[in-house]
């Protein structure tokens, strides 16, 4: 059963030196059509996979927020139209600080939104510029005031560590400003260098002055105790909440559950298939208004695969993998499949095994992507 679904608008009014997600200038864009392109893409795939009840929406991009009030309307009636949901979906929009006017976040609350995540990134505005941003951190207090007082309760900010030059003090002064906002979720990622990013060029021309792994792993522990301390329950390797606020949509992807994907490079994982659609934007809009998915590419999913996307996606929990919902889903045992691989992951200390769970150590968190990697293939 499909149960989430995930919407890519690609427009940006700044394109920042980390980004390398499926993105555009927004300038001269055409992005009526691609609002209509996306209403068609929904029609299309909801005719051929249908689903009764959708759990959670996810709209991300690029910047959503972007979009002006009218795009946004359209945008917002386009997606109530097409897909079902009830009022207990978790109907998330992600904004950056500053370009979330009143009239916008109105728009959102009336058409259900009731989750903002927000693009927050740290509050050093030195930092900030040196990331390509543009807000200032006096907008991320403003943004969020201006949602509370439309009636958004469920507020998330993005933060990343290990950004050029950032010491472990920056770090520490972002979340203390953070923590300062009195909201219920957070998600911090440290810095990754993709391909085709501006900072990707700059690292290969010497001129990226980057902390390095031992202040990088520094971060990351004051980052899980200051979430601690700060009543943050740190439900998967980067994502902090308090009870009950956790990211439904999130889980859906850690949980290894079938989900949608619409729009420009969007990615979805539907009835056994793996799919990413078409990137550039004419391609992806000439594929949908001549009755066709938009697909790039299809990967129907082995078991074989399954199971190890089970364990290395599970893993990113903090309560991990549950052994009888494995053994439920697939009828094998995961103990035994992957007994070589754990024991291995048991000795090194990087993961433990009780009652029904198989979950990252502390020290594991911090190797999470080697620990991941050992299930690759294992089948």
């Amino acid at each position: 059963m499909i149960k989430a679904a995930y919407l890519h608008i690609p427009f940006c009014e700044h394109i920042c030196h980390y980004c390398d997600f499926n993105k555009v200038f927004l300038k001269g864009q055409p992005v009526e059509d691609y609002l209509k392109a996306l209403d068609q893409e929904m029609k299309i795939t909801l005719a051929k996979y249908p689903t009764n009840q959708l759990d959670t929406i996810f709209v991300g991009g690029g910047t959503p927020t972007s979009l002006n009030e009218q795009q946004l309307f359209t945008f917002c009636e386009s997606i109530n139209k097409n897909l079902p949901t009830s009022n207990a979906v978790e109907f998330t929009f992600e904004a950056n600080p500053g370009d979330l006017s009143i009239e916008k976040l109105q728009i959102l609350k009336d058409a259900g939104v009731n989750r903002i995540s927000l693009g927050v990134q740290t509050f050093n505005e030195e930092l900030l510029k040196k990331i390509g941003r543009v807000h200032k951190a006096k907008d991320v207090y403003q943004t969020i005031e201006s949602a509370k007082r439309v009636g958004f309760e469920n507020i998330s900010i993005d933060l990343i560590f290990s950004l050029p030059s950032q010491t472990v003090d920056d770090f520490k002064e972002s979340l203390t400003q953070a923590f300062s906002l009195d909201i219920n979720h957070y998600s911090a990622y440290s810095l990754i260098i993709e391909p085709k990013t501006v900072f990707y060029n700059l690292l290969k021309k010497g001129k990226l002055p980057t902390p390095g792994e031992d202040i990088e792993a520094k971060m990351y522990e004051v980052l899980m105790d200051e979430m601690e301390k700060h009543g943050f329950h740190q439900y998967e390797i980067s994502n902090f909440s308090k009870p009950g606020f956790e990211s439904k949509h999130n889980l859906t992807y850690w949980n290894n559950e079938y989900y949608y994907g619409f729009g420009a490079g969007a990615h979805s994982y539907v009835n056994g298939f793996r799919r990413s659609n078409s990137g550039p934007l004419k391609k992806y809009m000439d594929q949908v208004n001549s009755g066709l998915l938009p697909v790039l590419d299809d990967h129907q999913v082995s078991k074989a695969e399954q199971m190890e996307e089970e364990m290395f996606l599970g893993l990113r929990k903090t309560e991990g993998v549950s052994i009888s919902h494995f053994i439920e889903k697939f009828d094998q045992d995961p103990l035994q499949l992957f007994k070589k691989e754990i024991t291995e992951l048991i000795s090194k200390q990087w993961i433990e095994v009780k009652n029904d769970n198989i979950y990252l150590t502390k020290t594991g968190r911090f190797l999470g992507n080697e620990v991941f990697q050992a299930f690759l293939g294992a089948v």
